[in-house]
């Protein structure tokens, strides 16, 4: 059986002790295991920080760039064997696994191309110089530098190459050396990547690190220079924030964490019409993409009560033509979810879900898949849950099922109220709305803006539109409350996370002389 191993120090690290076994969620067949006992944690850190920081930070904003488009290459080079582990190992059909690598390449290659637009640089001017006193040459600059530390992201089971490398791109190119700690349940794909990398010596020695395995005590060692990105659950981040090292030393922290997304249907849109048939399609498509374990997928479905036994019906016939079975068979549409607990877990969900409405399509009880022994791998069916006009429906803005389940939720069609009912959700990484009616979309948009971090405007006259479930490297992703109070991407706006702004003061020509010709 392969064993993964960890990279650190410059070196492959064999794990010791009892690994964690990596299965085929389709089929339940071991297909790796992975331990990161015998890694020493302190250690890869000083490494990183002592050899890996420096040997990034001497290069400019074009030469790290230059690393992430080599990165981009190396993986593209690979393409076809990643989405094949993608496949056998997160139980992705191809076209998911497509999602989640070509996401990782799109994204990589994006933030090389910030580092080609930011040149020679090796920091950044951040605004004007402002003048302090009566003379001019009392002088104030804000600029913003590479941290000296180390960054250490955790990142989720779902997407382990695009989660690899929207945090890493960033991180590598504001000049900070990364320690990427994948799930170990789908960590197959981020070790064939790390692989990949380290044989085609890309990087400088220290610059990325990788924990397979238990993180141990790894968010414990960080200290006041480094920073911590987390993409998980919310309980497991308010742990990790609770350290008292976290909290003594204001180590970073940036959390991604659940989301009830909400898709809200304006009372203008018509069944038939090409709106309505747009907001469909990608409602189904965020149910069920990924076996709907995304962080962006659709969970509430709010829609005027006037047409909301349309969007049932329509909504189930929809789901019905979906599918499920072995994503290695070409005809699947969805494949399983990534593990037993998380399977166990979804059935506990739509239990809840149920108790409070009705089960329009779908159930918690075991799923017949295509192309699978009877009672193996970790399938469920697609659920869609209807709630009746003014419900209380509190599971609906409580829970997140980790699963291709959505609630139905039906509203007056006044904006307030769909505001209202989005809010409920107590923060959110995206909501989508789909309207033509002006008044409508300021309304709900303005309504709903302090609770989200992205808001999709869906139109059917967008040209290849990949709709609301698709994180974009221009545009922030992160949201308030629930989701975890935290923001990645957004082009350069990502590299603030890993620089700190210091205040220059003093004399002018002083100043200007350091700065030189940096960019702002």
């Amino acid at each position: 059986m392969l064993s993964l191993r960890s990279y650190a120090v410059g070196r492959w690290i064999e794990g010791t002790g009892t690994p964690q076994l990596l299965l085929n969620p389709a089929t339940e067949e071991p297909l790796a295991q992975a331990s990161s006992d015998g890694v020493d944690l302190a250690a890869a850190l000083d490494h990183a920080r002592r050899i890996g920081g420096p040997a990034l930070r001497a290069l400019s904003f074009a030469g790290r760039g230059a690393l992430l488009k080599s990165i981009a290459q190396a993986m593209q080079a690979h393409r076809d064997e990643l989405l094949d582990l993608a496949v056998a190992n997160g139980g992705n059909t191809r076209s998911d696994g497509k999602f989640d690598v070509e996401g990782a390449i799109a994204t990589l290659f994006a933030y090389a191309e910030i580092g080609e637009k930011l040149g020679s640089a090796k920091f950044l001017v951040d605004g004007e110089g402002v003048q302090l006193g009566r003379s001019p040459r009392f002088h104030g600059q804000h600029v913003c530098v590479p941290r000296a530390g180390v960054a250490v992201h955790i990142n989720a089971f779902n997407f382990p190459a695009w989660g690899f490398a929207e945090k890493a791109a960033a991180a590598l190119l504001a000049g900070m050396p990364v320690l990427s700690k994948p799930a170990t349940s789908s960590a197959m794909l981020a070790h064939r990547i790390m692989e990949i990398l380290v044989d085609a010596k890309i990087l400088p020695e220290g610059a990325l690190s990788l924990l397979v395995g238990s993180p141990r005590q790894l968010p414990s060692l960080l200290g006041a220079q480094d920073v911590l990105a987390f993409t998980g659950s919310g309980d497991t981040a308010a742990r990790i924030r609770a350290l008292p090292n976290i909290i003594s030393e204001s180590v970073r922290v940036n959390v991604e964490a659940d989301s009830l997304n909400a898709a809200v249907l304006g009372p203008d849109v018509e069944p038939g019409s090409d709106m309505y048939e747009l907001f469909l399609t990608e409602v189904q498509r965020d149910i069920t993409q990924k076996a709907g374990q995304k962080c962006t997928a659709i969970r509430r479905v709010v829609v005027p009560a006037a047409v909301a036994s349309n969007v049932r019906d329509d909504l189930v016939e929809m789901l019905g033509a979906v599918r499920v079975g072995n994503p290695a068979l070409s005809e699947v549409r969805m494949g399983p979810l990534a593990t037993a607990a998380q399977l166990a877990d979804a059935r506990a969900g739509v239990q809840r879900l149920a108790a409070e409405g009705n089960l329009a399509f779908g159930s918690a009880t075991p799923f017949a898949a295509e192309g699978v022994e009877a009672g193996t791998g970790f399938f469920i069916s697609p659920v869609l849950v209807e709630f009746a006009a003014g419900a209380a429906a509190s599971a609906a803005h409580a829970h997140e099922v980790f699963a291709p389940v959505a609630s139905l939720l039906a509203y007056s069609g006044e904006a307030p109220e769909a505001a209202a009912i989005v809010a409920r959700g107590n923060g959110g990484l995206v909501s989508s709305l789909y309207s033509d009616d002006a008044g409508w979309i300021e309304a709900t948009v303005f309504g709903i803006a302090p609770g989200n971090g992205r808001i999709y405007l869906g139109h059917p006259k967008i040209e290849l539109s990949p709709g609301p479930g698709t994180v974009l490297p221009q545009l922030v992703h992160g949201g308030p409350g629930r989701a975890g109070g935290g923001e990645e991407l957004g082009g350069a706006r990502a590299l603030a996370f890993y620089m700190q702004r210091v205040a220059l003061e003093g004399s002018r020509p002083v100043i200007q002389k350091l700065l030189g010709t940096q960019p702002g």
